[in-house]
């Protein structure tokens, strides 16, 4: 198999004479799926792929490609038989020159031999996992382990050529114990096991802490939500921080400019490309620019959208090192700590809910940041410090602004998060949020 550099290279090499500005982004990537329905794994699967993804410009028109071949002469041939919609394309707003590049400082530590080795058999992976709910007594058990070992590399017209080799591991299981199912989730670069085993203790917990059902009446609660339900809610915030997303419409930050105060002084989200244990780290970006860390909201104040070079230069900023050919992005996100000791979420809450696990989060309106979204798995009621039973299906109805305004307190400690419902990996503690809005789902 060929060097994913030299193909990008050579792609690049061949289509530069004929463009304006030229990127080829070329991943090899060798991973392995386990599937588990009723406790027994229903689907082990794995696959090696080439994806290679070409942006070009000429005359300030733009077009990406995405094809998944690896011969470099049928990419360029691809590129230059799609090339002539160029010319019925209209000049783009973010259009910017590809930047010249700069000296940038490769990441140590992110191949785990470990997930190396156990693609070819995960079975032993798979049986810890599933074994780690078991022991806490829980009926059955469905989720996903996911390993994957990749090679990316990215060349530009400026001269621009990088490579990092990188290995990612994804868990989580969902788990029943009569009408109770409780959920964790796991997203990082190495195989812990230790970490493998927590997201079955942790879901079997949620699933066997009460039997009894409670009911609630709509209105204004003190809520506790877990790293699940933090990683999902702060990955849409991280979509508001790009600056494409404020110049399209899609982001509350429309309201706001850098130096508004958008949250509690509690709340500091960083996004940290040269987080090594986050598997979106990357010490360059699409587009060839340096990654560094860098604060979205420190200590509750809007410090940096999130920027490529053709977002940088309609909004007269810098890039961050954030591209995203098409959409700066965050790689990973990290979220302040605090003092919520998370033996005691009951006790500290008082009066209130608990919620485990969400799904459907919906946006009403991305500018007013109105969204909302319904648990999934456990949702506790607590009085007087007691959890007094479980609710069924919540729906928490609400803005982000609110949210982040209300946040009192976090957890003490931050997990790994990443899973199909918080797309970018983040490092997520409980978080405690004064009044928010809890309505009665429809369905």
């Amino acid at each position: 198999m060929r060097d994913p550099l030299n193909i990008a290279e050579e792609v690049v090499n061949e289509l530069r004479k004929d463009f304006d500005d030229v990127i080829a982004l070329v991943s090899d990537v060798n991973s392995a799926m386990v599937k588990f329905w009723n406790t027994e794994p229903s689907v082990t699967q794995s696959w090696l792929e080439t994806k290679v993804t070409v942006y070009i410009a000429k005359n300030r028109k733009t077009l990406y490609l995405s094809l998944s071949v690896s011969d470099p002469e049928e990419v360029v041939k691809a590129v230059k038989s799609s090339a002539r919609a160029l010319e019925m394309l209209e000049e783009s707003e973010l259009y910017a020159p590809l930047p010249k590049p700069k000296p940038w400082e490769p990441l140590e530590g992110l191949v785990d031999k470990a997930v190396v080795n156990a693609l070819n058999n995960p079975k032993d992976v798979a049986e810890e996992l599933v074994n780690s709910a078991l022991s806490g007594g829980v009926d059955r058990v469905a989720g996903t382990l996911t390993l994957t070992h990749e090679v990316k590399a990215t060349a530009t017209s400026k001269g621009f050529a990088g490579r990092e080799e990188r290995t990612a591991v994804e868990a989580y299981l969902r788990v029943f114990k009569g009408e109770m199912s409780g959920h964790w989730a796991y997203g990082g670069r190495y195989l812990d096991l230790r970490k493998i085993q927590e997201v079955g203790e942790k879901a079997a917990y949620y699933a066997t802490l009460t039997s009894k059902k409670a009911d609630y009446e709509p209105g204004k609660y003190d809520v506790v939500l877990s790293p699940l339900v933090v990683g999902n809610l702060i990955d849409y915030i991280g979509f508001m921080a790009s600056a494409a997303a404020v110049l399209m419409g899609y982001s509350m930050f429309m309201k706001f400019k850098v130096g508004d105060t958008v949250a509690s002084d509690k709340v500091t989200l960083m996004d940290v490309p040269r987080d090594a244990d986050l598997p979106g780290s990357t010490a360059f970006d699409d587009e060839g620019t340096p990654t560094y860390d860098k604060p979205i909201i420190e200590k509750g104040v809007l410090r940096n959208l999130l920027h490529n070079v053709g977002t940088a230069a309609k909004m007269n900023a810098s890039t961050t090192g954030n591209a995203g050919l098409i959409f700066p992005t965050p790689w990973n996100l990290r979220l302040s700590t605090g003092g919520l000791d998370e033996e005691s979420l009951a006790a500290e809450l008082g009066n209130g809910i608990i919620v485990n696990n969400n799904w459907y989060t919906r946006l009403q309106n991305y500018v007013e940041g109105m969204f909302s979204t319904v648990s999934r798995d456990a949702a506790l009621l607590v009085r007087n410090g007691e959890i007094v039973g479980h609710l069924g299906r919540i729906r928490i109805a609400d803005r982000f602004d609110n949210l982040l305004k209300n946040v009192v307190d976090l957890g003490k400690h931050a997990y790994m998060v990443k899973w199909w419902e918080v797309q970018t990996p983040m490092k997520a503690p409980y978080m405690l949020v004064r009044g928010l809005n809890i309505t009665k789902p429809s369905v």
